[in-house]
């Protein structure tokens, strides 16, 4: 399968705390890279070396941002990230594989710390400029399950990025019922996949959804 032409491909993986993203991102990738694509993979917060500042200054234990100001750096962390980054990317025709994106945005800061939509999509006009996700994975993992798994993880790799995972469970409930909303709104750009399963399954199944994306955009 050769590159995609003209503008690239940006595919975005969401979804809560355990979700697998960035297991299924780097398996998706070494995919992709067996059918001669080298994709860009990145993450938001933190895609950029000044985005890797503000995630540190976010996700650290022990942090106590206002919800406007936590989304406020948020959205300086993407106005970096597509300014330096994904859109240049895009504009040569690669495939971006980014972990999170404006839908956590509404998920988390809104869904969660019950910010309105409204603003959060008025400032991601202005940060993004126009550049949107051909198609969001949300990989869906109930809350109890998805927080177990990340809290492994952060105690294995020693991490002190557990600022979400130390808030309560009803804030995680809400932040996947954003998700499966804005899901259910927007089929055409949203799948959703179950991750409560193997992650050998999860990825498998991801796969098969971006090789029809591929094959899709090659035919047009």
């Amino acid at each position: 399968m050769s590159q995609p032409s003209e503008r690239g491909l940006f595919i975005v993986l969401e979804g809560g705390e355990g979700a697998g993203k960035g297991s299924v991102l780097s398996a998706v990738a070494e995919g992709l890279r067996a059918q001669g694509i080298e994709p860009l993979c990145t993450r938001a917060p933190g895609g950029t070396a000044e985005g890797q500042v503000i995630r540190s200054a976010l996700v650290q234990s022990g942090a106590a941002w206002e919800p406007t100001a936590e989304l406020l750096l948020m959205m300086a962390d993407r106005a970096q990230h597509v300014g330096r980054l994904i859109r240049p990317a895009l504009e040569t025709g690669r495939v971006v594989l980014c972990d999170r994106f404006v839908g956590s945005t509404i998920a988390y800061q809104g869904g969660g710390r019950g910010l309105s939509s409204a603003m959060i999509l008025e400032l991601q006009k202005i940060a993004a400029a126009g550049v949107a996700a051909d198609l969001n994975i949300l990989l869906d993992v109930p809350p109890a399950i998805g927080l177990k798994r990340s809290l492994k993880r952060l105690a294995e790799e020693k991490s002190s990025e557990d600022l979400f995972e130390r808030l309560d469970l009803s804030f995680h409930e809400r932040v996947r019922a954003s998700f499966l909303d804005q899901a259910a709104a927007d089929s055409e750009h949203w799948t959703v996949i179950d991750a409560s399963r193997p992650i050998v399954v999860v990825i498998a199944e991801v796969q098969v959804r971006l090789d029809e994306l591929l094959e899709k955009r090659s035919a047009a």
